[in-house]
């Protein structure tokens, strides 16, 4: 039904909002019936113990009903055992941890908790789209400092920030500093040292640090996940994200998770309270158990993180591998979900399509049109700035079941050079 002209026009704070790259690229997969490892989420078979944790759930009464607002108790108590010594410290449950509906809400609440109009963000690009999302509705501004190939750029260890670059970044109106790792879309693991001089800046300049952990648990070869809040005097200025549904792959679950000293946390509370009130308990109530669960497998063939880390590398190991075959130069990860993909030897040319979108996004579509392959653009990851960094990459996902990879390897190798 379409609005009378009468009706007042929605509110500034959405202007420059347009299609979500999101349902752009996943509708025009659904359209071909695309092979899909574009788009982070696993599609392999929920493991049957996270399956009888939600059948337990269930039964329990106090399981379907409000739970307390600012995180089911029995979930922040396993997320408080989990991660005290993680950060090396002992983490109170009531005060220091808060969950959300997804990381996805915990990133919008600690951005609308300490954002104000004309405030600046600074982040190391190329960056998720939604943190400037929730920068422009808080009317804030992100600072962009791009990540930059340094030696072999086939490996993303070696993509890394110049540090003048980065140190300039910074102003009086800066009030947080948003970071990933593992990162995406380039699977960056940022060491102790680059964390340690990213801590040292942002303790200068008194400001805050918004930490998205959401793929720590999936880390390639001798790489190690560092917490950016677990280093010396980092605790109290850091919020630390986490998901559930990256953690056990069931990203559908939207349960996710923040970290963090209490005078942080309780901020992002306050958001939390006006906007969903408490995210599902049942599921809560299942992510609990599925902690409880894997403690008690740590380090044993049964471990869902030890299978998880070593499945993806074999899975991304299959697409390097193919890719590599046909003359494409993958960028090896550190670890998450995602893996660059070069893909200016092939010769392709979009030019005369006359779109005006970058070469990767024309490129993106061709290959889900024509071999029904859908990957993601890597130059919607950046601001206007640094956009041409993205040259010809694409972004490929090896969060996927065996099916899935087996068919993209498949249909990788039909790729032709122009």
């Amino acid at each position: 039904m379409k609005l009378d002209s009468t009706v007042p026009p929605p509110a500034s704070r959405l202007r420059n909002f347009g299609v979500n790259l999101w349902a752009e690229f996943s509708s025009l997969a659904n359209e071909h019936k695309a092979t899909n490892i574009g788009q982070g989420f696993p599609d392999f078979v929920v493991p049957e113990f996270l399956q009888e944790e939600v059948r337990k759930a269930v039964a329990k009464p106090a399981a379907n009903w409000y739970t307390r607002a600012q995180g089911h108790p029995r979930l922040v108590k396993e997320l408080a055992t989990e991660f005290s010594p993680l950060f090396n410290r002992n983490i109170n449950p009531m005060t220091e941890v808060m969950t959300a509906v997804g990381a996805y809400e915990a990133i919008y609440a600690a951005i609308t908790a300490f954002i104000n109009e004309g405030d600046e963000a600074v982040i190391i690009e190329p960056h998720f789209d939604c943190y400037a999302g929730d920068m422009e509705l808080s009317g804030g501004k992100l600072v962009r400092v791009p990540l930059r190939p340094t030696g072999d750029e086939k490996f993303a260890k070696n993509w890394k920030l110049d540090k003048e670059e980065f140190e300039a970044a910074f102003s009086e109106r800066t009030k947080l500093l948003i970071t990933t790792t593992p990162h995406n879309p380039v699977g960056k693991m940022f060491t102790r040292e680059e964390l340690e001089y990213i801590g040292s800046v942002c303790k200068k300049h008194n400001v805050i640090i918004l930490s998205d952990e959401v793929y720590e648990r999936v880390v390639f070869d001798e790489n190690e996940h560092v917490r950016i809040g677990g280093l010396p005097d980092m605790w109290e200025r850091t919020l630390t994200v986490g998901s559930a549904g990256k953690t056990f792959s069931v990203t559908g679950w939207k349960i996710g998770w923040a970290l963090g000293p209490a005078n942080l946390i309780s901020q992002l509370q306050h958001v939390s309270s006006c906007s969903t009130f408490t995210a599902p308990t049942l599921l809560q109530e299942a992510v609990a158990g599925a902690f409880e669960y894997e403690r008690g497998v740590a380090q044993t063939d049964e471990s869902y993180f030890k299978w998880l880390s070593a499945q993806l590398q074999k899975n991304c190991q299959m697409l390097a591998d193919a890719f590599s075959d046909i003359g494409c130069t993958p960028v090896w990860p550190d670890g998450g979900y995602f893996m660059l993909v070069d893909t200016a030897t092939m010769g392709w040319d979009f030019t005369d399509l006359k779109t005006g979108r970058c070469y990767d996004v024309d490129c993106v579509k061709w290959l889900t049109r024509e071999f029904k392959l859908a990957t993601i653009p890597i130059s919607v990851f950046y601001g206007d700035k640094n956009r041409h960094l993205a040259a010809k990459y694409i972004r490929v996902c090896f969060a996927k079941s065996d099916g899935t990879i087996e068919k993209a390897c498949q249909i990788i190798r039909s790729f032709k050079k122009k």
